[in-house]
């Protein structure tokens, strides 16, 4: 079994399986009559069940030698674990007071509940903005993604490399498909990047911001209130 499989078969034994609002309200009255936090909460579950359903598809395609497949839906797993690590950083900027809590409740609002199709009430954050930010915690995660984007559209990779090889010196061009030819072997240490990355951002750094966080509007809380309605 691949270290990545076994990672994923873990992962998805201590997936969350429900939250509970009243017991986040009974945890601190105060923190938990703000929206912003329970927000932060769902989010979090909601990109680790995703993250690992796409990751563990990723891997069945990678073992079936269906490597497009598998990258396609890896970058998607990335797009993912952006929004967690973006959401870690407003969280810490607020923390830093480098970010109004009200502007960050909105943003959480957008994170949350986000559409481009207008299903929604609000406007997602756009992903590429979002991996920006991570690009300042995660240098080169921006070119990962870019290298996975090459893949997923029908530009040169996509199309000419993924299916087609010039014989120069025969002036031909032969068809077939490339795919693990040119990336199966990068899969494993990939996908594994991402499931640790995923579990410092999940286990670690979220739960100390939104321990912090919880103290720090409790201490704020009059602050808060007398400005809520000037946002």
């Amino acid at each position: 079994m691949s270290h990545v499989t076994e990672y994923l078969r873990q992962w998805k034994e201590s997936l969350c399986a429900q939250v509970s609002a009243g017991g986040l309200y009974a945890r601190s009255p105060v923190a938990h009559k703000w929206k912003a936090p329970f927000r932060s909460l769902i989010l979090r579950e909601c990109v680790a069940w995703r993250a690992q359903d796409l990751l563990a598809q990723a891997q069945v395609l990678h073992e079936a030698s269906h490597t497009l497949g598998s990258r396609i839906l890896i970058r998607s797993a990335l797009e993912s674990l952006a929004i967690l690590i973006y959401l870690n950083q407003q969280t810490k900027k607020v923390l830093d007071r480098e970010l109004d809590y009200h502007d960050f409740d909105r943003k959480t609002s957008e994170l949350l509940l986000g559409s481009r199709d207008g299903s929604t009430d609000l406007t997602s954050i756009n992903i590429v903005t979002v991996l920006s930010h991570c690009e300042k915690r995660y240098p080169g995660i921006s070119g990962i993604y870019a290298t996975l984007s090459e893949c997923a559209h029908p530009n040169h990779e996509g199309m000419c490399l993924g299916y087609s090889k010039i014989d120069r010196d025969a002036f031909e061009t032969n068809f077939s498909n490339r795919w693990n030819e040119l990336w199966s072997a990068r899969h494993e240490p990939l996908a594994e990047l991402l499931c640790k990355v995923f579990e410092a951002e999940y286990n670690d750094t979220w739960q100390g911001h939104f321990e912090k966080l919880e103290k720090w509007i409790e201490a704020n809380d009059t602050d808060l209130e007398r400005t809520k309605n000037a946002v």
